[in-house]
């Protein structure tokens, strides 16, 4: 039996990786083959997200990564092959209202399933980083890119608690042996991602005909990456990555924050006068952008979605599925527990 904990998959990324791999690997439907979700629901975790999952062979756990007790026995229960770290809280701003939750998840909840991963001979961790963690690149040279080398340099108490988390894990690895790789994204879009987060709010905001907040004057440069292919690269890097090894995941999509943003709105057939400039946020990265060179050449992943195609199946999705995030919205989402 292949039995993979995915933490965090009522989330963005991570359900959209649960529905990866039963699309990509139709064995995952079969009872040889099972994916195992534990996830705490936080504010930006949806348990409506995962009801087509629940078709396949898929268990849902209520459950925090931080416990140590419910994590050590759902490992001890289910005797997983693999675990793949997607649980995190993820919003810049929030983790300047508040660090002390992010600090709690995404390191201390890390050290659990590292911990874990020991305790029952468990084959493989994955660790699902982001680019944020190197900081940031100037706007006048776009001859530079992240590589798994450039030195950490965070800027949010989000992406210093996602570097401190990475660290961890190599610590571990050096330590005890922990069979351990990591993946550092640049920004993914695509379906079910939670309506904080820049495209999904934008496209939410401009079909009610309101404001559309952009940050300074929406210069910020993001390479963005289709969430399908982060996905297909976490499954090769599981299949065929080596342990101990940190890979750059990046879609080749630069776009400035207000390309984007007028993108959407001609999508949509909304006019541009909704965009309003507001405050910058302390702290901003003026841009990432990765070179996923190393990930290309160890296993042959490339990115398949140029941003065009991505962002108009993304808009599609978000208008197809208005009562998804029309949930989310009221917040009759946090009742739902399937």
């Amino acid at each position: 039996m292949k039995n993979i904990l995915v933490t965090g998959g009522a989330g963005f990324i991570g359900s959209n990786f649960i529905y990866y791999m039963q699309r990509k690997h139709p064995d995952y439907r079969l009872v040889c083959i099972r994916l195992v979700c534990i996830d705490a629901l936080t504010y930006a975790g949806n348990l409506y997200t995962l009801d087509e999952a629940r078709k396949g062979n898929f268990r849902f756990v209520l459950g925090d990564i931080t416990d140590r007790k419910t994590v050590f026995a759902l490992c001890n229960e289910e005797k997983f092959d693999a675990i793949v770290n997607f649980a995190a809280e993820s919003h810049v701003d929030r983790s300047i209202e508040n660090p002390e939750v992010f600090l709690k998840t995404n390191i201390l909840g890390t050290q659990v399933l590292l911990d874990a991963c020991n305790k029952f001979d468990i084959p493989r961790y994955h660790q699902v980083s982001t680019d944020e963690v190197y900081g940031d690149l100037p706007l006048d040279r776009p001859d530079l890119f992240f590589t798994e080398t450039t030195p950490i340099h965070t800027s949010s108490p989000y992406s210093a608690s996602k570097a401190s988390a990475d660290l961890l894990v190599m610590a571990y690895h050096r330590t005890f042996g922990t069979p351990a790789t990591i993946s550092r994204c640049s920004n993914n879009y695509g379906p079910y991602q939670f309506p904080e987060k820049l495209i999904p709010l934008m496209i939410s905001k401009a079909l009610a005909d309101e404001k559309l907040p952009v940050y300074g004057e929406g210069l910020n440069v993001r390479d963005w990456l289709y969430v399908d292919d982060h996905c297909k690269a976490i499954d090769m890097i599981l299949e065929n990555g080596k342990v101990g090894e940190v890979y750059n995941i990046g879609g080749h999509n630069e776009k400035a924050n207000i390309d984007v943003v007028k993108t959407i709105l001609k999508a949509v057939g909304k006019d541009e006068s909704l965009i309003t400039y507001v405050k910058d946020r302390p702290g901003h990265d003026m841009r990432y952008a990765i070179d996923p060179a190393k990930i290309h050449a160890e296993l042959g992943w490339t990115p398949e979605t140029l941003f065009n195609d991505g962002i108009q199946k993304t808009i599609d999705w978000y208008l197809n599925n208005r009562e998804w995030w029309q949930k989310i919205l009221s917040g009759e989402y946090k009742n739902y527990r399937g």
